[in-house]
């Protein structure tokens, strides 16, 4: 069943749904509407892999355990009745309904929730490996462990190198990351730089890093940017006004 109202958007599937399921909670912040895609690794895309939020509106879905996947914000977005259009950021194929990722440069937040094999942890980050287009932010509800806030609350766009600009009608959108810009083994960790002792940070991973210190920079930040927790329940927000 959903459900629809001027704030609130819940999903569940009656009777099918086991009571470990993790509830994830989006919400939008921005002065703008988001448009959310979602994108799962292993089962159905939660919320059919897009769905629209208002500027001050959620939507509430609930995944099972041993569900991956991932969601982010994509902006500018003109879809017609059928459901088929474009977005300036983010775009997933020019459907409403994504069935594949978003379109770099755009913010990701990464989720591996505990079941689906050995570990009783799920792992969850923010990552801006593939660039940046919105702010966002994962908040742990309710679980154990480390259980850290993960996110980039920063507008990068507004601090973002020429070189690294996507512009529309005059204004910066999104942030390439270094790797979309030059398309060189350092930049994207490829080559004789594939693996974590040879790929390193690079002026433009470090700028994205010091903006937002919890979120992944490049391909090798985990250390400082996987989180987990375990029987959490996530509060994911686009334009987080605090972490």
């Amino acid at each position: 069943m959903i459900r629809f109202d001027s704030t609130l958007v819940t999903m569940t599937i009656s009777g099918t749904m086991p009571s470990s399921a993790t509830l994830f909670t989006l919400q939008n912040h921005c002065s703008f509407t988001v448009w959310a895609g979602s994108l799962s690794g292993n089962g159905a895309a939660l919320g059919e892999g897009g769905f629209v939020l208002a500027p001050g509106s959620s939507a509430q879905f609930q995944a099972p355990p041993g569900w991956s996947g991932r969601f982010w914000g994509r902006t500018g977005c003109t879809f017609d009745n059928s459901g088929s259009g474009k977005c300036i950021t983010g775009d997933c194929g020019g459907v409403m309904k994504c069935t594949g990722g978003g379109a770099p440069p755009v913010t990701l937040v990464e989720f591996t929730i505990a079941g689906g094999g050995s570990s009783d942890k799920d792992f969850y980050d923010v990552s801006l490996v593939d660039g940046y287009n919105v702010a966002l932010g994962v908040k742990a509800n309710g679980g154990s462990g480390d259980c850290q806030y993960a996110g980039c609350v920063s507008d990068l766009n507004s601090n973002c190198p020429a070189e690294l600009q996507v512009i529309d009608s005059g204004s910066v959108v999104a942030c390439k990351s270094a790797c979309a810009a030059f398309n060189t083994p350092e930049f994207c960790c490829t080559g004789d730089h594939a693996t974590p002792q040879t790929c390193s940070p690079t002026q433009y991973s470090a700028l994205f890093k010091n903006a937002c210190p919890t979120a992944y920079s490049y391909a090798y930040d985990d250390a400082s940017s996987t989180r987990t927790c375990s029987g959490s329940d996530y509060l994911i927000t686009f334009c987080p006004t605090e972490s």
